[in-house]
């Protein structure tokens, strides 16, 4: 009843706060009261409620289901009040109002309750505000339940649900795995590198046949680059004909063209050195404590101008050190025109070549040939008398022994060790302008001459790439790119090219090698980063005969154009709706198919009923 009175009273009324205190600890409450008028609905605010109470204008009806002729005679009989009787009500309210505490009495309650009036506590009406609203809220709701009582459970209705479940986890899975797969997208685009850079050239090549000593990288280019015996970042290592390392990297002596020969002289001095052949080589090589020998050609220019000053020495030392009286020392020539077999045993690649064999220690076998020094000073008289006394000096006249002091250090800091082996690996890197060139292995000295028609530039590539190496460690880390990237940068490797004279002599071996760049960028935050810059090329090699000095040479050149790869990975956003979709779509088509075949069997149902009937 008063949730009804109470419903009446709020649907004609507006609502206006009152703060009032409230006897024995209870909660300070707002207070409105309502009232009716022919204009509409009113309230009292704290100043004018009690005054306009007396009023009979304010009062109406106690509830709504009274009749409206009630409604009416009421508020004719308050037209007829006078201004005086409303005055003196209203005196009387004001002093019934409130006792001394502030609290409202009941006969004031009561007085407005015969004026019609509702007075309301605001708690109250909070509470049916959430209720009315919560009502509201309801009616929205787009998926109302319905009470399990009234719900059927079917077992053809739980094998499709366990159906639709597997085959949404399957359809999950798939989607996940897309998700988490990049996409990619290529473009062919123009090389957007900026003039002035440079490319970087890795390699690893090995050479069976030619020389630590002479093996020289030169680079040159289209705007006349010309970069000779790059040394800072190469290193070469001896190797025998099977690839294998056969002693500690090789670093070249003095530079070569920078020798000394002395004045060029066309006089004849008279044969100091002592002519050898290979039977002799080896008994002497093993009488004498040093032997050094000079292989030379006669056609060889170099060959020409050291011999007036070596033969000059070679008496100048036959004359200190007899080689009977004295027996130290011995210098020697070898004709390695007449004696290929010796020259070639001894890796005799460029003449002159002057070579240091001491008698015990490096006489020793190893890798089937004899270890020996190589000298690489000046080439002028006195020069060569200098190093023989420094290598004659620690040896003992009588008992021919090395003493301990060794060699003195001027000597030394001209002989090197010569090579134990014929073949050499030439590894590291060079850099090189953008623009077409060429990268060449030779051998190449500013001292020496080579007979052409014996130099075999058969060589493996072991490595050969453009650009920033890339580790294996980046690679495995970017599994998802292997498809795009790392299936043409090294395209040699791994590749030979021997020449079994089958070419004849002066034989060159070329590679023509066309590069691409190929960038890698993804997108993160709306922005772009370059995950990878990499250099692909193809390969075309051919073997030509020259008549000049066989090399090895790679011709490189650059695309204009560069491959773009770009990873686009898929948004969240699209993921969350392919999911949303699949969970909806398998379980209203699940739901269809349970229908239907529910339907199907409940009419099987029927028509057999309707049969047997």
């Amino acid at each position: 009843m008063e949730k009804s009175a109470l419903s009446n009273c709020v649907r004609r009324t507006i609502l206006s706060d009152q703060r009032r205190t409230i006897q024995e600890g209870l909660e300070e409450s707002s207070w409105t009261m309502y009232f009716g008028t022919d204009d509409g609905l009113g309230h009292y605010d704290d100043s004018s409620m009690m005054s306009d109470a007396a009023s009979p204008m304010g009062s109406v009806e106690e509830d709504t289901a009274s009749s409206p002729s009630n409604r009416t005679k009421g508020y004719s009989e308050m037209e007829d009040n006078t201004i005086e009787e409303r005055n003196m009500n209203k005196t009387k309210i004001e002093e019934k109002r409130l006792n001394k505490n502030g609290i409202m009495i009941e006969e004031y309650c009561a007085e407005l309750k015969k004026r019609g009036l509702c007075l309301v506590p605001l708690s109250m009406l909070s509470n049916y505000i959430a209720m009315v609203s919560s009502t509201k809220l309801k009616s929205v709701d787009f998926y109302r339940k319905i009470p399990r009582d009234l719900t059927e459970a079917s077992l053809s209705g739980a094998g499709l649900s366990i159906v639709a479940a597997l085959f949404m986890m399957f359809l999950f899975g798939m989607e996940l795995s897309s998700y988490l797969e990049v996409n990619t997208t290529t473009a062919v685009i123009v090389d957007k590198s900026s003039d002035g850079d440079f490319l970087r050239i890795d390699f690893n090549i090995s050479f069976p046949a030619l020389s630590c000593e002479f093996a020289s990288v030169d680079v040159s280019d289209v705007l006349g680059t010309n970069r000779l015996n790059i040394t800072k970042t190469i290193r070469k290592f001896p190797i025998d004909p099977h690839l294998r390392s056969t002693g500690a990297e090789f670093h070249s002596g003095l530079a070569l063209h920078n020798i000394n020969h002395g004045e060029e002289t066309k006089e004849e001095f008279p044969d100091g050195a002592i002519p050898l052949t290979s039977a002799s080589f080896e008994a002497l090589s093993h009488h004498f404590p040093i032997l050094v020998v000079n292989f030379n050609a006669p056609w060889c220019y170099w060959s020409n101008r050291l011999k007036p000053a070596w033969e000059k020495a070679a008496n100048i030392i036959k004359q200190r050190y007899d080689p009977e009286a004295d027996g130290r020392v011995l210098l020697g020539n070898v004709d390695c025109t007449e004696e290929p077999a010796l020259c070639k045993r001894n890796h005799i690649q460029g003449y002159p070549s002057i070579r240091i064999f001491r008698k015990g220690s490096d006489l020793r076998e190893d890798h089937g040939h004899h270890e020996h020094e190589s000298y690489y000073g000046d080439r002028d008289t006195d020069s060569i008398v200098k190093m023989v006394e420094g290598l004659v000096a620690p040896i003992h006249p009588e008992t021919h022994k090395v003493a301990l002091d060794g060699k003195s250090n001027d000597t030394v800091k001209n002989l090197k060790k010569a090579p134990v082996t014929g073949g050499c690996r030439v590894e590291g890197y060079v850099r090189v302008k953008k623009v077409p060139g060429n990268l060449v292995i030779s051998a190449h000295s500013g001292a020496h001459s080579f007979d052409s028609s014996q130099m075999n530039m058969s060589h493996v590539v072991s490595h050969l790439s453009f650009g920033r190496m890339i580790s294996p460690r980046l690679l495995t880390d970017m599994k998802r790119l292997l498809p795009y990237l790392g299936l043409s940068h090294d395209r040699l490797d791994g590749k030979a090219f021997i020449n079994q004279h089958e070419f004849g002599a002066n034989v060159t071996i070329e590679h023509y090698l066309q590069i691409v760049k190929t960038e890698v960028i993804t997108r993160r935050s709306g922005q772009e980063h370059s995950l990878i810059e990499e250099y692909e090329y193809t390969a075309h090699s051919s073997v030509a005969q020259t008549y000049y000095l066989p090399v090895a040479k790679f011709h490189f050149e650059l695309s204009p154009m560069q491959i773009l790869i770009t990873e686009n990975p898929k948004s969240f956003s699209h993921f969350i709706t392919n999911l949303c979709a699949i969970i909806g779509g398998v379980f209203t088509v699940a739901g269809i198919l349970d229908s239907i075949f529910h339907n199907t069997v409940r009419l099987i149902k029927k028509v057999e009923l309707g049969k047997n009937i």
